[in-house]
This record gives structure tokens, sequence and C-alpha cells, in this order.
């Protein structure tokens, strides 16, 4: 099939066309994490937030963005997910808030950009609603950690600290 690259041979951005590609089942994990104050900590897990439960409306919004993620980033495929799972964890020791989010696929093309924009929409979806109390957080270590299928394979991201 040849090199896949965004751009025609007038130098244009073009959709890639993945017609001729295989159907395999494709899987992306994504993670990230935003830093926060005690005070907003507290509030996530204790269930506190004014507004409302912060995690329970960050999962729906990355699961949301993934599957909305063709409307935000201009080549990507629209495509047909068979799942997206939005998972968070609570670190007290360092006030950090883990994001992960899988998403799964059978088709013609990679889920890594849905993966890795449902974890940037639930981290800033986190930082609204907890933005009242404190406006100092930080989202950081937005990343692919594996994915499979495809003509590429495996890949585990060898870079694993946050």
């Amino acid at each position: 099939m040849g090199e896949f690259t965004h751009f025609d041979q007038n130098g244009n951005a073009v959709m890639v066309d993945v017609t001729a590609k295989e159907e395999t089942e494709r899987t992306a994990v994504a993670e990230g994490s935003i830093r926060v104050s005690r005070e907003v900590f507290d509030a996530i897990v204790n269930h506190t937030a004014a507004k409302g439960d912060v995690l329970g409306t960050a999962r729906v919004a990355g699961i949301m963005a993934a599957k909305r993620t063709p409307e935000l980033i201009p080549m990507c495929h629209p495509l047909m997910l068979t799942k997206v799972a939005v998972d968070f964890e609570p670190e007290e020791e360092t006030l950090l808030v883990k994001c992960r989010c899988t998403a799964k696929l059978k088709g013609r093309t990679g889920v890594e950009m849905e993966a890795l924009t449902g974890v940037s929409v639930a981290l800033l979806t986190v930082y609204d609603m907890c933005k009242a109390l404190d406006k100092r957080m930080m989202i950081s270590g937005i990343r692919l950690v594996e994915k499979t299928g495809g003509k590429s394979g495996h890949f585990v991201n060898p870079d694993l600290s946050l």
C-alpha cells in the first residue's frame, strides 16, 4: 500500500485512504494526570465539589469526546467505536488524579486519537468542575500507553513515567 501520509503530492492536507486496509481488532490506551491542591483533592474524593460528581462527569465527558474525535481533529476518520472506558486513580500522597482512557473497535484504522482525546477532555472536565476552588491545577503526561492491531502491531510506550 505504500507509505501513509496526510499530504498529497502537492503538499495539500488530505484524509488517508484506508479502503484497502484489512479490518482488525484495534485497541488504544492513553493516560495523563492532573495535579491538584489538597482542597480540590478532598472535594473530588469526598464528592463535595459544588458542581457535583467530578469524576463521574469527567468520565462521561471523556467517553463523549472520544466518540467525537473526528469533529475535533481534522483528518481523523469517523469510527464505529465498540468500547470507550475512562478510569481514574486518585493518589492521595502525590495529589494527582490519574486518568486512563481505553478505546476499541474492529476496523481499518487505529483508535489512538480517540483514546488521547478522551483522556484530554476528561482531565479538562476535572479542571472545569474544580476551578472555583483553585485555578492552579496542572494537567500533564498525556500520552499513548499502548496500542494493538493493524499493520504496525503491538506498541507499548517505553516512557511511562509521569
